[in-house]
């Protein structure tokens, strides 16, 4: 097979000196597109490649939609300082637990793991293909009267970044995860911006945007609609700023729940501000487990507009 054809970018400027990065795109690393076939390979392929240059674009085009298995996209020497994983096509992935891999974990869909320095954006779609997952008899709102049935329950979260720093995540749209949206790991100075999130309101822990052990974190501009917690900020976060953030159907936006199992848990410098939350269960929340130590300080909650909201302000400290 021929090497893929590596394409020029239009200059990209860092305050000094332009660069004029390498766009990788998927298609010519033998992506096909089609929502059907597996792409997987082809994007762990791209992904690589362009690690090993001084300033890389990885494009997902417009008009093709690629499914991925479960896959972890690994740093720490990706040098996209001068550019970003561009999604402007769809990426989805098998759809539901029966067309799982069977040795591919549940958990878990995409991870970006030890990375450094990286901008994720453009105007395409994260489709998680969630109702399946939804459906499965042990979730909450199956069982008769609210109760579970037994089962396998394990759904994974669409995006996971985990052990990494100098985030931007910008312009996407992604909607229906099997669980989390969004979940962000032991992650320093991320930027979030101008996102739309979407799931029906009855899917089960849907939540927006989870992060945990997790600081420097700003979320603005963005639009979020779903099951759960539009945004969860668990334990060991710190100096996390929410900003014109839209917010329900859902559960609101929560600190929490800390404390399970008896553990510790502290968060501090939080701020909230120029939001509205409507139809939601809960505005905001703080939320812990009894048994639980530590502490919740510097929380701000500024110019909230609620709208609909049964429990606008909620501080539950005998959770469940």
């Amino acid at each position: 097979m021929p090497a893929p054809e590596i394409a020029a970018a239009s200059p990209s400027y860092n305050g000094e000196s332009p660069k004029t990065p390498a766009v990788f795109n998927v298609l010519s690393f033998g992506a096909v597109g089609d929502g059907a076939a597996d792409d997987t390979q082809a994007f762990k392929l791209a992904w690589d490649m362009a690690c090993h240059n001084d300033s890389a674009v990885l494009l997902v085009p417009n008009g093709y939609s690629f499914m991925l298995q479960s896959t972890i996209f690994t740093g720490p020497y990706l040098p996209f300082v001068y550019g970003n994983l561009k999604i402007d096509g769809t990426i989805m992935p098998p759809d539901g637990p029966d067309s799982w891999p069977r040795n591919s974990s549940k958990r878990q869909w995409l991870v970006f793991y030890r990375i450094n320095g990286m901008s994720v954006q453009g105007g395409g779609l994260i489709d998680g293909r969630g109702e399946k997952w939804w459906n499965l008899p042990c979730k909450p709102h199956k069982g008769i009267s609210g109760t579970t049935q037994r089962g396998p329950c394990d759904s994974p979260v669409a995006i996971r970044f985990f052990m990494s720093s100098n985030l931007t995540v910008k312009g996407l749209q992604i909607r229906n995860s099997p669980q989390f949206h969004f979940r962000f790991d032991v992650c320093h100075d991320v930027h979030v911006e101008s996102l739309s999130i979407k799931a029906p309101a009855q899917s089960p822990n849907t939540d927006g945007i989870h992060v945990e052990n997790t600081d420097n974190f700003q979320i603005y501009n963005s639009v979020i609609s779903n099951g759960d917690d539009c945004v969860s900020i668990g334990a060991g976060c710190f100096n996390v700023d929410i900003k014109n953030v839209t917010c329900g159907p859902s559960h609101g936006i929560s600190i929490g729940s800390l404390g399970f199992h008896n553990s510790r848990a502290c968060v501090s410098n939080i701020s909230v501000s120029d939001s509205v939350i409507k139809k939601s269960d809960n505005g905001l929340r703080i939320k812990t487990w009894q048994g639980g130590s530590g502490s919740v300080s510097n929380v701000a909650f500024h110019n909230i507009h609620m709208d609909a909201v049964q429990n606008p302000i909620i501080i539950d400290q005998y959770l469940y």
